[in-house]
């Protein structure tokens, strides 16, 4: 079988190996004649960067770089990349890399015309239509992960280095125009991240598939989201160089932030503040959130995980897919428990508060409070 496509849903994704040779195509499809290629530090550095400016330069598209992203970027971070376009008078953004540099990236080309501070666009109610969508450049992304999904995304996570506290900026015109997904992109990828992102793209399914609001096409993407996980990212794990496990596992990645349109949940109410104040890896965080969320969401949602589990193979209905979850992380190398990556209890009342203003919270199957997060944080520890 050949995975190769042109896909218009959600947005135009060229999909592939070797197809980021149509960059250049990708730009002029997108209406983009000087892009501004925004990635993180660290791989601004690596040679799948180098070839992406070569085949811009060789266009002659230039090679213009802004890298200047942390791990969880924030708002400092954009205010550079703002300038960096207006300095360097970009018509569009290339947004390269993981959830960072695709979250940065994407926010510069939206902020690029905006006259209000950012964290005037949180996803609260209507407050994306403060935009003016006229000042959002065009966008093409890059992913070079298999996890987040931002290159599908409508919206980017943004620290807030004051208040450390992780916000969802919402604008339907931040879905970039094109998406160039090349597997062979994520071939460098290292063990604990290759786990780490393809576990967010699974904790994206299956949130999206606990959600009890209705889209019934999120919740069938959900649903073959997971599937493509379980049996692609074992093998990518194993063999980082398994190009069609690695295309599997972009698809997953897209079909999980397509599906969590639905709704996300407890798994990323928690994830965010640990990320924000302990700055640990998202997807990681996701990961050793979930056999505790799975246990406290159980009773609405263990009919609906009985279905899964007799879709994926696996026996026992959601007692099953509930076991399946642990020794699925342990078979990865992700860690039980959050101490485990630095996560400390003095700060439980901190998170827990941060945690029920969470967006997240709104699509958790079971009502979320200070005390039942205090609990699951306690848990999880």
């Amino acid at each position: 079988m050949t995975l190769t496509g042109n896909w218009t849903y959600p947005t135009a994704i060229r999909f592939g190996a070797g197809r980021i040779a149509e960059l250049p195509q990708a730009c002029a499809q997108a209406g983009i004649g000087k892009p501004l290629l925004v990635t993180d530090r660290g791989l601004a550095e690596l040679p799948i960067t180098a070839q992406a400016l070569n085949i811009l330069e060789a266009a002659g598209l230039g090679r213009a770089l802004f890298s200047d992203v942390d791990p969880n970027p924030n708002e400092t971070n954009l205010a550079a990349g703002v300038e960096a376009f207006k300095a360097g008078d970009h018509d569009g953004v290339i947004a390269f890399g993981g959830g960072s540099g695709l979250d940065l990236g994407k926010m510069v080309a939206f902020m690029s015309g905006q006259t209000r501070p950012v964290w005037d666009f949180e996803d609260i109610g209507d407050w994306w239509t403060r935009a003016d969508a006229d000042g959002i450049a065009p966008i093409v992304a890059v992913p070079t992960t298999a996890g987040t999904g931002s290159e599908v995304g409508r919206a980017s996570v943004i620290t807030n280095s004051q208040s450390h506290e992780k916000k969802i900026i919402f604008h339907p015109k931040v879905l970039p125009s094109v998406v160039i997904c090349d597997p062979e992109l994520t071939v460098g990828m290292p063990r604990p991240i290759t786990a780490g992102t393809g576990l967010d793209a699974f904790a994206h399914c299956v949130e999206a598939f606990s959600s009890p609001h209705y889209h019934p096409m999120s919740q069938g993407i959900a649903l073959e989201g997971m599937r493509l996980v379980k049996e692609n990212l074992p093998r990518a794990y194993a063999d980082g160089h398994d190009i069609e496990a690695r295309a599997h596992m972009m698809s997953a990645a897209m079909m999980g932030s397509t599906a969590f349109q639905k709704g996300l949940g407890a798994i990323h109410a928690m994830s965010h503040p640990i990320g924000a104040l302990f700055n640990t890896h998202h997807g990681t965080t996701n990961a050793i959130c979930m056999p505790a969320v799975l246990d406290f969401n159980a009773e609405p949602i263990r009919k609906r995980f009985d279905r899964v589990a007799a879709y994926l193979e696996i026996d026992g209905g959601f007692e099953g897919f509930r076991t399946f979850v642990q020794s699925f992380n342990d078979r990865l190398g992700i860690p039980r428990r959050l101490s485990e990556i630095g996560v400390t209890a003095e700060r439980i009342d901190e998170l827990a508060e941060m945690a029920v203003r969470d967006p997240s919270c709104g699509g958790n199957p079971v009502e979320l409070t200070r005390e039942n997060l205090k609990e699951l944080f306690q848990r999880c520890l």
